[in-house]
């Protein structure tokens, strides 16, 4: 399942990102990488989502959160 497709309040494992190049290399450097626990936190009218990782809440739009393929935990 992809992450966009995750309820709120629902925890996650990131399984793949299917995303451009440095779109990829920023959510790694703020902690996003293969096998790290996300936690939906809320989600906006327009698709995007309030996750958090590691502690930290970030926005991400639909067009990445659709390409983020994700395990329930």
């Amino acid at each position: 399942m992809t992450l966009y497709e995750g309820q709120k309040g629902g925890s996650f494992r990131v399984v793949r990102m299917d995303l451009p190049v440095q779109t990829e290399r920023r959510l790694e450097v703020l902690g996003m990488l293969e096998g790290t626990a996300v936690t939906v936190v809320n989600r906006k009218k327009k698709g995007a989502m309030v996750i958090n990782i590691r502690g930290t809440r970030f926005a991400v739009g639909q067009s990445i959160t659709e390409r983020i393929e994700v395990e329930k935990v």
